[in-house]
């Protein structure tokens, strides 16, 4: 494992951090034998840094449980204020919650969870919360103070510049490189002398799963015979600005994979014509997203219902498909959304516009007006149809 050093402290932390928000499941929660096995396995390999957040269904629980046995001792533990619950500056609330689920009595990274504006952290500040974060720095509680990030460059800074943080975690990968704090945020805060946390290297896995196939031939011209989650993880790590990367790993091939690649990436590293090879890739993937979700999945619960992300995803696919093959990637989205699942459709069209998605999610996306656009692309009346015919034949199968 390739360890950086947080210039704050001197902490040597693993390159590659373990992101507990994607863990595999098992019916409607998390598989916790398996994912024991996953984190274990990290740690034992070199990992020492685990994140996570009150916000992330089961994951503090499960860490506390996972983390036994010396685990929780071996690495330092990062977790998240949900700032997006907080009214009244009821902080201890959810900050004792978080020490209770995750069974410890300390936090090693503690993160303002989702800041996007400076008057958005004011608000917190004129709460008390600064104050309050202190106190539990002297008491021990907590061991560094920092803050996680989706807003605009001007917003970063603002922010960056208003005290003296402990560390900081923006989204960035190849894609994202003058998105949100991007790239002149990740030098400004190295100049500062923060250690910088990367979230969404993969983007969401986007950049593993679902790269278009010119792109990948963009790649593979280069003739690495790298993977595609190779490339997106080389392409941050190659900065030296950065100190790890957080990755969701949900399942072994991809636990070993990227430790693999975290015992050998290097900063400086990638040639000219690789970084050629990653500037032609992002061209042609910018031109195929019609929307650039995440799947992390803060948008939820919809009020009507409707799996956000996964409608997202679908959009997303017919504007990369072939044209012969539109249509089955529509018959897909009316399967998923309506013809597999019980009671009524759960299409984009039943959005009721209420917006309260909108405030939660990290990408600043306008939900409701690409809600509306899937539709308009998704739901034609002859696939509406044939979803039905479906519906009749599989409630009969089921009979």
């Amino acid at each position: 494992m390739i360890y950086r050093v947080n210039p704050k402290n001197g902490d040597k932390l693993s390159q590659l951090g373990f992101g507990c928000m994607r863990l595999p499941r098992k019916g409607a929660g998390i598989d916790y034998e398996r994912s024991t096995a996953l984190v274990r396995k990290a740690i034992d390999s070199g990992v020492n840094y685990i994140d996570t957040a009150y916000i992330y269904p089961g994951s503090e629980e499960f860490l506390g449980e996972a983390l036994k046995d010396g685990y929780r001792d071996k690495i330092k533990l990062a977790t998240k204020l949900p700032l997006v619950f907080i009214k009244n500056g009821e902080f201890d609330k959810y900050f004792n919650k978080e020490l209770e689920r995750l069974k410890t009595d300390r936090i090693d990274y503690y993160l303002l969870h989702m800041l996007t504006s400076f008057n958005q952290y004011e608000s917190f500040v004129n709460m008390g919360v600064l104050e309050w974060a202190e106190d539990n720095k002297r008491k021990g509680r907590i061991v560094n103070l920092g803050f996680s990030f989706h807003g605009a460059y001007s917003e970063f800074i603002k922010i960056i510049d208003a005290r003296e943080w402990d560390f900081c975690m923006i989204q960035y990968n190849y894609i994202d490189e003058n998105h949100q704090a991007g790239k002149r945020g990740l030098q400004y805060a190295y100049k500062k002398g923060l250690p910088v946390m990367i979230m969404e290297p993969l983007r969401g896995g986007k950049l593993a799963n679902e790269v278009p196939k010119k792109a990948r031939e963009a790649f593979e011209a280069v003739k690495r015979g790298r993977s595609m989650p190779e490339w997106g993880l080389r392409w941050v790590w190659n900065h030296p600005e950065v100190t790890l990367l957080l990755s969701g790993m949900s399942n072994e091939s991809q636990v070993a994979e990227n430790l693999a690649l975290a015992n050998i990436a290097t900063v400086d590293s990638l040639s000219q014509q690789e970084l050629s090879a990653y500037k032609k890739a992002t061209e042609i993937i910018r031109g195929a997203v019609k929307v650039p979700c995440t799947g992390c999945g803060y948008c939820l619960d919809c009020p009507k219902g409707i799996n956000i992300p996964a409608v997202f995803d679908h959009y997303n696919e017919i504007g990369s498909v072939a044209a012969g093959k539109v249509l089955m990637a529509k018959m897909r989205y009316i399967m998923e959304m309506y013809v597999l699942r019980s009671g009524e459709p759960r299409y984009a069209s039943v959005c009721i516009k209420c917006g309260k998605c909108e405030k939660h999610c990290p990408q600043g996306i306008n939900i409701r007006q690409q809600l509306e656009k899937a539709a308009v692309a998704l739901e034609s009346p002859f696939t509406r149809v044939l979803g039905k015919i479906a519906k009749a034949f599989v409630g009969g199968k089921n009979k």
